[in-house]
């Protein structure tokens, strides 16, 4: 299995602790029957509804892919993320790393140093030879309940107040 690394806090790339947050956010990766399945890779960030900067929470990828084209090379297929401050994060950031993201929940958290207010909670996901796709989430800090649902390439998006 590949690795991937996790990238959380945000465009700066600050460490974020488990143990404290201001709620968890969980991304279900759907089951996709296909006859070559490759793991996509997904970004995760909020923007303040009245506008400002997007903050990455997390940012899923391969790290062990070297070369020619090396698995950041692909990050831009996260377009949205992407355009929104992901090509300006220097990779890999200071952060969580972990295990490729395979088909089922994970969670993340909410840092907790994330300032009171409305935000909007995207979560895109992009996989070789298959699709893309774009969640967004309405979010309330301190964290609210909320959920909404991929339809291919991303299933429940949910967010659970702490």
């Amino acid at each position: 299995m590949k690795k991937s690394l996790v990238l959380a806090a945000g465009i700066i790339a600050a460490p974020v602790s488990t143990a404290a947050s201001a709620g968890t956010i969980t991304i279900t990766i759907p089951r996709i029957n296909a006859s070559e399945y490759h793991v996509p890779y997904v970004a995760a960030w909020i923007e303040p509804v009245g506008g400002g900067q997007a903050r990455t929470l997390a940012v899923w990828y391969d790290v062990d892919k070297v070369g020619n084209e090396p698995g950041t090379k692909w990050l831009a297929d996260l377009r949205t993320w992407w355009r929104k401050g992901g090509r300006s994060l220097k990779l890999p950031a200071n952060g969580v790393s972990g295990a490729t993201r395979a088909p089922g929940a994970h969670r993340i958290t909410i840092p907790t140093n994330v300032k009171a207010g409305a935000y909007t909670l995207h979560v895109e996901a992009a996989r070789e030879d298959g699709g893309r796709e774009l969640v967004s989430v309405p979010l309330t800090i301190p964290a609210a309940n909320g959920r909404a649902s991929g339809k291919t390439e991303l299933g429940a998006i949910t967010i659970s107040a702490r």
